[in-house]
């Protein structure tokens, strides 16, 4: 086997394992505000749900990264994936908040992985070459919320129900949230195994510390303003997404009437986009015009597309419905089209520039850190979102959203040289 084909393997197989692992956590995204609501849960605990599995994110996702660094990326990735089962696990079989708070909590400890996954991909690939191989990393992730939400729909609905009951024995709880949860049990379940057998280390050597604690490292590294600047870009980027995501099904249920199928499928329209822009356009767009532009050209989307999303009901009321879509779901999808390929954009560029920024030996700790920074995020802006969304005005968290991203352009445009480096210190 050539040392190029070993590289295409290693690099399939990672795709497959990020897009698995995100198709379980998919699965989940049109349940757990409902989910949560069935418990009693007000807009604001909800919020704090989905925040639970960032805050842990945000704790491991540097360690993990680090520990890839030193240790090695597949034993990382393995352990990772054995906590992943049993969050969802337990997250099915919960009875109360406070255990579907503990799932989500493990849950979001394993999900630092991501930094790790990247670091592989780094490590197999040439700078020149890095984009491309981050892109397919970020069509695995788009790919995984196609399938993802579709599976949790379908396997939330009726048929679906009535069907497990029939088949599963009496004393494992059939639910609709209950089911999606054990789907994605089983399919990271199945990642794990995929993993065990065909996923080659890719750490032959180790970095030289001298000694230095991790917090020192990660101080050292944010010293750098290239870096730094970066971190900003993806703590805003972060902020403002999650603070749209918890909210949007709550949204979509009270002014389009939609549950958790129809979600799911709305859902998985935009992670077609996402796939298809990260896994098909982004490494020939980024040849040709930069990961700044392309940054930059994403996040612009992002600040149109937010800002308009809570107003989609009163722009279908004037559209007309076309077959079986209606004007609202018309509405809805002309503004969810240009947010998702904005979503590509940014999100291959960014950790394409992170990834450009640091040495060889410290890409997973770059990752972590990055990913540590859009974890907190992600814990804060469900949080904040749902306080605004149930105490002020629905639509506030939506245009907050977009606004954050003016100021990541400005980080954009004054940290990174027009070709996509980053802008050495004076």
């Amino acid at each position: 086997m050539t040392e190029q084909t070993g590289s295409n393997h290693a690099l399939a197989t990672v795709f497959a394992i990020v897009f698995v692992d995100l198709l379980g956590f998919g699965i989940l995204i049109p349940v757990i505000p409902l989910y949560a609501s069935a418990f009693g849960a007000n807009e604001l605990v909800v919020g704090l749900l989905i925040a639970s599995y960032s805050i842990t994110q945000f704790v491991f996702t540097p360690i993990l990264g680090r520990l890839s660094d030193e240790r090695g990326r597949r034993p990382v990735l393995l352990v990772s994936l054995f906590g992943s089962v049993l969050a969802w696990t337990m997250f099915g079989l919960a009875e109360s908040l406070a255990v579907l708070f503990l799932a989500r909590l493990l849950a979001g400890a394993m999900g630092g992985n991501i930094a790790t996954a990247q670091a592989y991909i780094a490590d197999i690939t040439p700078p020149e070459d890095r984009a491309k191989g981050l892109g397919l990393i970020g069509a695995a992730f788009g790919l995984g919320f196609v399938f993802g939400p579709a599976l949790g729909g379908l396997v939330s609905s009726d048929a679906a129900i009535a069907f497990s009951r029939g088949l599963l024995p009496t004393f494992v709880p059939v639910t609709q949230f209950s089911l999606p949860s054990f789907l994605a049990a089983g399919i990271c379940a199945v990642n794990l195994l995929v993993a065990v057998f065909a996923l080659p280390e890719t750490r032959s050597e180790r970095p030289t510390t001298e000694g230095k604690s991790r917090v020192e490292r990660l101080l050292n590294s944010l010293s750098d303003p290239a870096l730094s600047g970066l971190v900003v870009s993806f703590f805003l980027i972060s902020l403002a997404l999650s603070g749209m995501e918890s909210m949007f099904v709550l949204f979509t249920e009270q002014k389009f009437g939609y549950g958790t199928t129809m979600n799911g499928y709305v859902l998985a329209y935009v992670g077609i986009i996402i796939a298809i822009v990260q896994g098909g356009f982004i490494g020939r767009l980024t040849d040709r015009f930069g990961e700044r532009a392309i940054a930059v050209t994403g996040v612009s989307l992002e600040f149109v597309t937010l800002s308009t999303l809570p107003f989609s009901p009163a722009i279908g009321r004037l559209l007309p419905t076309v077959g079986p879509a209606s004007g609202g779901l018309l509405a809805l999808l002309l503004v969810l089209t240009p947010l998702a390929v904005g979503n590509g954009f940014s999100n291959v560029s960014l950790n394409t520039l992170v990834s450009k920024s640091a040495s060889d030996d410290e890409q997973g700790g770059a990752f972590g850190i990055t990913q540590s920074a859009g974890s907190i995020a992600r814990a804060i802006g469900p949080v904040v979102a749902g306080a605004l969304y149930a105490a002020v005005a629905y639509w506030i968290p939506f245009v907050l959203g977009g606004l954050l991203m003016l100021p990541i352009c400005y980080v954009l445009l004054t940290t990174v040289q027009a070709g996509g480096r980053p802008t050495p210190a004076d």
